[in-house]
């Protein structure tokens, strides 16, 4: 395939990420020509899945938020057979075990809010208000907020430092992947005012699914896999194998590390990373879909997937994924299934370990302040996208690919 002729391309897209997939699918809609190369066998980046031994297994725990403004305008939801999580969490807290959830979603967790259970009156009306907030106020007001961490944030909000270190930080931590609350409160109030509107869940298939569709919508013979960008030049771009591909413009929607690479001298964004585990056992160890926290920070979250997709392990067994920082400790896993074993309550030693996924780059690091968008443009024809040059999400990488295909063709037009 590499070495078969073909004419110049109007615009290079390297990386069929998220951010590659809407780039090249916007400027193929204005009617641009593109190449949208990719250096492995599938799209989607680290949004992919893989099928092993009777399991679907996302390339770490992942979840899909409806409210995306992104997701809404270019994702068909009903095609995507979405499979909802609960809408809350089961908190281990040193006062015990405690479900907290919207009660208009889930009227059971009604108990789990009642004062003293795991918050005060206080810490109640503040979460509220906070959420209210969130929820009611428009997004373009919240992005222009004064930035400042998400802990600072949570204090000024009127939270005692009991309900976040018990309840808010351990949830908050498996979505930052960091456990110190350092991340840019616009980016939190943001992502709290998503989760308030929409709904968590995964596709049937798998967190794949989702840049699989964006793909199918590509005009034929705009993909090209296994196809790895070893340089950009001043006409294009060298592949890995020698060849050569032409284009007007090039725009790089790789991997912060890829970028740096291909574009000397753009600045390293940091990174978090996260390591999960998939185990397989007879009997799931909570009959529900719902998300497990810990106060005592050993793991950031855990769940039995397949009590949201049941199709997600063979008939007859559960899937159970586990989600922690990294850790360089030698009885890594081992430790983790013990504490598997005292927050569900159950015998870990008999369960199996299916799979590990360690993601170096998972999410970038964003302290504040951090900018929610930044302009695509690099150099004259070169640009760079993803969600290190905007948030890490899904919303940011659709946002920073859709920018990309605005500057391009706006440069385009302009010359």
């Amino acid at each position: 395939m590499t070495g078969q002729q073909r004419p110049a391309a109007g615009t290079i897209v390297v990386g069929a990420g998220l951010a590659g997939l809407a780039c090249a699918l916007d400027l193929s809609r204005a009617g641009r020509r593109v190449e949208l190369l990719e250096a492995s066998d599938g799209v989607g980046g680290r949004m992919r899945t893989d099928r092993r031994d009777g399991f679907l297994l996302d390339r770490g725990f992942q979840v899909f938020n409806t409210a995306y403004p992104q997701v809404k305008q270019r994702v068909e939801l009903r095609a995507l057979r979405l499979r909802p999580f609960t809408p809350g969490v089961v908190a281990h807290t040193p006062r015990g075990v405690v479900r907290l959830a919207d009660p208009t979603r889930c009227p059971r967790a009604v108990s789990g809010l009642l004062p003293g259970r795991a918050l005060s009156v206080r810490d109640l009306t503040a979460l509220a208000a906070l959420t209210t907030r969130d929820l009611l106020a428009p997004a373009a007001l919240l992005k222009r907020r004064p930035d400042r961490s998400t802990a600072e944030a949570l204090t000024r909000a009127g939270l005692s430092s009991r309900a976040v270190e018990e309840v808010l930080r351990p949830f908050l931590s498996g979505v930052f992947l960091e456990d110190e609350l350092e991340t840019s409160a616009r980016f939190f109030h943001l992502v709290w005012r998503s989760m308030a509107r929409g709904t968590l869940c995964l596709p049937a298939e798998g967190i794949g699914a989702v840049p699989r569709q964006l793909a199918d919508g590509l005009p034929e013979g705009t993909l090209r896999l296994d196809t790895p960008v070893a340089a950009l030049t001043d006409t294009g771009v060298l592949l890995e194998d020698g060849g050569e591909r032409p284009a007007a413009t090039v725009v790089v929607a790789t991997d912060a590390a890829t970028a740096v690479r291909l574009l000397p001298g753009l600045p390293l964004p940091g990174h978090r990373a996260v390591t999960t585990y998939y185990h397989a056992t007879g009997t799931p160890p909570l009959p529900e879909p719902t998300l497990v926290t810990d106060s005592d920070s050993a793991i950031l979250n855990t769940c039995v997937l397949s009590e949201a997709i049941p199709t997600c392990a063979p008939r007859g067994t559960s899937l159970v994924q586990t989600s922690v920082l990294p850790s360089e400790r030698p009885d890594g896993e081992a430790a983790v299934r013990e504490r598997l074993g005292a927050l569900y309550g159950v015998d870990t030693a008999d369960w199996d370990l299916i799979a590990t996924y360690r993601v170096e780059a998972a999410l970038p690091a964003m302290r504040a302040p951090w900018p929610l968008s930044r302009t695509t443009r690099f150099a004259e024809g070169r640009y760079v996208c993803g969600d290190h040059r905007a948030t890490g999400s899904v919303q940011g990488a659709l946002a920073s690919g859709g920018r990309a295909a605005r500057e391009v063709l706006a440069d385009s037009a302009g010359r």
